[in-house]
């Protein structure tokens, strides 16, 4: 086996500043795919047809086209268009949070759906006007049911932005490539970042049983 990993040490450094590239494009994804997902959610739960049809739409669209193909009409083929060059990391934020917003749109439809109808029928009973409603007693209980699937698709949407590599963005996996091919050594180099990846993704899946814990304990 032609195996040498002395060879790639001089280049963790430098393959190590992917860590806060990735990090930084994933959360701020995940903030917008919250942040839409959740108003898509609350679309698709309403009596306004348009509003659930758009909802409806959207989802279809992003979970039944590939990522990747989302990411170059972003990248690539919107400039034609617009003329507008986003630039790698606002075109891979977007591809990613516009993705995620709809598989977490019905991560939230689900978990509100499970909410007790007597729940909304009290407070619809007191007075209490739907966004308030949904804002104070129906999502914070939502949000209790559907944590773990929330962090499943963190933990997917992590694993996911490796593709961003393919758009020349200086994250983890475009690192390891640069470093591969200058060295020869593209074994090792991924190698290496398999490594950084499983011990992200073993952090986010501990901090998740913290907080799940935490809320079922303050039940």
């Amino acid at each position: 086996m032609n195996l040498d990993f002395s060879q790639i040490v001089p280049y963790i450094p430098f393959i190590l500043e992917g860590i806060w590239a990735t990090i930084k494009f994933v959360f701020i994804s995940i903030f917008i795919g919250l942040l839409l997902g959740t108003t898509l959610a609350t679309f698709k739960i309403t009596n306004n047809k348009l509003l659930k049809g758009i909802a409806d739409v959207y989802t279809s669209i992003f979970r039944g086209t590939p990522l990747i193909l989302q990411l170059f009409l972003i990248y690539f083929a919107l400039p034609q268009l617009t003329g507008v060059d986003l630039g790698m990391f606002v075109s891979a934020i977007l591809a990613f949070g516009l993705n995620s917003a709809a598989y977490v749109s019905e991560i939230i439809r689900a978990g509100i759906m499970a909410v007790d109808k007597g729940q909304t029928e009290a407070a619809q009973a007191l007075g209490i006007p739907y966004k308030k409603m949904m804002v104070n007693i129906i999502l914070p209980q939502a949000f209790k049911n559907i944590l773990p699937a929330l962090m499943n698709e963190i933990i997917t949407l992590t694993k996911e932005s490796a593709l961003v590599a393919t758009i020349g963005y200086m994250d983890l996996m475009r690192r390891a490539e640069i470093v591969g091919a200058q060295l020869y050594r593209n074994f090792e180099a991924y190698i290496l970042v398999g490594i950084i990846y499983w011990f992200m993704i073993f952090i986010l899946t501990k901090l998740g049983s913290m907080l799940e814990r935490r809320l079922r304990q303050g039940d």
